[in-house]
């Protein structure tokens, strides 16, 4: 008696799924090596029946082959006689019969005509004479319709693949060309919660409430409250605003419809517009539930601003009816609008209205405490030593996204795999910042020369020395002259998390940026060009502190900065050429201050400054307790204003 098991297996016959798009292939090549060889294999010469008179009577034809219905003859030359006529073929001997083609009118008479030729000849020269009539219809016909059909199949092929490219999958329909191309998550599927976000606890408080109205409408209906219609999620990139809008899904066990803003636009006029329709018919089908547009702004870009120069009608349009769609005179009940951007300054400002995005919640670089959670989040699959510190790595990485962070975790496993470790240590977490940050370490194949390391040691002893000694400068916790990347030596900072930068702390951080390029002058005499990144850098401050700031004492207190981002389209300046040239007066002013104020500080402590360098170009790389070794503890505020007393 057969089991189960192979009943079952007998029962389960295998399934052969074919590719359509191969059949169409195979039929297309088919189709042209059948014309190619139907048309072209024998290749005769067409000839003048002036020609054909003379080749019978020398006797060189072995068969005439003549259709009386079509008035088309075909000759065979005899084998021994064919070179004879090798030059009509370019040269070559042809192998395939029939040779020569001719054309007759309609009062042609074959039969009276070739015999008559045929008695002209001895009977060794004669020729073979058949005569038939052409029945053959269906090639005539599949001959004319071949360049037609190849045009439809090849139009077909290549709108299939077109779809396919804007999100149809295999074997979508060209007209489909129009629908929605968004991803729907039924609400089962979505299982991101707010405890897989670590951190945003502004975002998440504000995200919630949208979450409590979806679970709970009746607690706010009750009291006349109306369900926000659209959350706008704006914030640098890599900081969560994606994975917090999954959760806000999940959370609410509700559909997900997630879209990229660049799907709406395309080459066809109208297929975005028309997109827009779909999507929310769909979601309107499935409410209540969340639409997701990431990176709007491909889309919700402020309108009329290229217009006369390269004005994008399509996405105007396609703009125009998302708008119509959120807020215009249809409701839609159920629908919540969740989009992401960080260019919330290029948006139109219609769609930023109340009524479409009620909210725009800010979803910002994380903080001390948030990073420390980011970081157990993503370590809970990295086996880490015992002696790693968690704390001092959400300190030595201010500034970093949580795609940042995901990164430096990764980076730390491969190094500790490179190394052949068992577990990951505070060692493998450091060198994957730095590589994250400055690149990838070139100690080997770098050619240096000794002049060139030299200068480099002393000019990064002079951020060192300068962000040592300055009260309102980052405490330096590292210093290398080992290449990475594109840069020969680096110093590490720890800056701490600020919101406000007063203008003392500007000062002193112009002087950190322009300390390499003083200690070049200093100990060269003349500057060289590894300051390029400091001095652009410099350059952006001091025209920040002017132009947008409003810390010049000549300007005064007036800012020129465009928060909306309109005046990146017009060809004007807010203020005259001599405010400019006021403003570019105060610039220079304010460098050239910087400077002096640097090179009195490192000629001041030019002992330390030389004993940084040379013990930079003995070890390589320095940490923060070689540098206080030498200068003493990092001077802090409050030992500032006790000194200037």
């Amino acid at each position: 008696m057969a089991s189960k098991k192979d009943n079952d297996n007998r029962q389960k016959p295998k399934i052969i799924r074919i590719n359509l798009s191969w059949i169409i292939y195979i039929l297309i090549f088919g189709a042209i090596f059948w014309y190619m060889f139907n048309t072209g294999s024998a290749n005769p010469q067409k000839v003048e029946w002036a020609d054909v008179e003379t080749m019978l009577k020398d006797g060189d034809v072995k068969e005439i082959r003549f259709v009386r219905n079509d008035f088309k003859g075909e000759i065979t030359i005899k084998p021994d006689k064919i070179e004879k006529y090798a030059d009509l073929f370019g040269g070559k001997v042809p192998t395939a019969s029939p040779h020569f083609i001719f054309l007759v009118s309609s009062k042609f008479d074959p039969e009276k005509t070739f015999g008559e030729l045929n008695a002209l000849l001895p009977a060794d020269g004669q020729f073979k004479v058949i005569l038939e009539n052409d029945e053959k219809i269906w090639p005539q016909v599949l001959e004319w319709l071949i360049f037609p059909i190849l045009l439809i199949l090849m139009w077909v092929w290549m709108f299939r693949g077109m779809n396919r490219g804007m999100g149809g999958g295999p074997g979508a329909n060209p007209f489909n060309v129009g629908k929605a191309t968004g991803k729907l998550a039924d609400k089962d599927k979505v299982n991101v919660t707010f405890k897989d976000v670590a951190g945003l606890y502004g975002a998440k408080e504000e995200v919630m409430e949208i979450v409590d109205f979806l679970k709970n409408p009746q607690k706010y209906t009750a009291l006349g409250a109306k369900i926000p219609k659209g959350a706008l999620l704006v914030g640098p990139p890599g900081t969560g605003k994606t994975l917090l809008a999954k959760a806000v899904a999940g959370e609410a066990n509700v559909p997900f419809f997630s879209i990229s803003g660049s799907d709406f636009v395309e080459m066809f006029v109208g297929v975005g517009a028309s997109r827009v329709r779909d999507l929310f018919r769909q979601a309107k089908e499935k409410a209540p539930c969340i639409v997701f547009i990431d990176e709007i702004d491909a889309v919700g870009r402020a309108r009329g601003k290229n217009a006369g120069w390269s004005s994008n009608d399509e996405r105007e349009n396609t703009l125009n009816q998302l708008l119509t769609e959120m807020d215009g005179f249809a409701t839609n009940s159920g629908v919540i609008i969740i989009a992401a951007t960080n260019r919330a300054d290029i948006l139109d400002k219609a769609l930023m209205r109340a009524g479409r995005f009620d909210r725009q919640i800010q979803v910002g670089l994380p903080e001390l405490k948030e990073r420390e959670e980011i970081f157990k989040v993503h370590l809970k699959n990295i086996k880490v030593a015992d002696n790693f510190d968690l704390s001092l790595m959400a300190k030595h990485t201010p500034g970093f996204s949580g795609a940042d962070i995901a990164n430096v975790c990764n980076e730390a496993a491969l190094t500790a795999a490179r190394k052949n470790k068992t577990l990951v240590d505070t060692e493998d977490f450091m060198e994957a910042v730095d590589r994250v940050v400055g690149g990838i370490e070139r100690k080997r194949g770098t050619v240096m020369t000794q002049e060139e390391k030299r200068s480099v040691a002393y000019h990064e002893a002079g951020h060192t020395v300068t962000g040592w000694l300055l009260p309102y400068a980052d405490p330096v916790l590292k210093v290398s002259i080992i290449p990475r990347g594109s840069a020969l030596g680096l110093t590490w900072n720890l800056p701490e998390d600020k919101k406000l930068w007063f203008k003392s702390q500007m000062m002193d951080e112009m002087c950190v940026l322009i300390g390499g390029r003083v200690a070049e002058e200093i100990v060269n005499n003349e500057p060289s060009s590894g300051a390029l990144n400091d001095l652009e850098r410099l350059t952006g401050l001091a025209y920040s502190m002017v132009q947008y700031y409003g810390m010049s004492e000549s300007v005064g207190t007036l800012s020129f900065y465009d928060s909306t981002g309109a005046r990146g389209y017009e060809f004007t300046k807010p203020y005259s050429e001599k405010t400019a040239q006021l403003m570019d007066e105060e610039v220079k002013k304010l460098v050239s201050s910087v400077h002096e104020r640097t090179r009195k500080l490192l000629e001041d402590n030019r002992e330390g400054f030389k004993a940084v360098a040379e013990l930079l170009l003995e070890k390589e790389v320095i940490m923060a307790e070689d540098i206080e070794k030498i200068l003493g503890p990092k001077v802090k505020p409050e030992q500032a204003s006790q000194t200037q007393e």
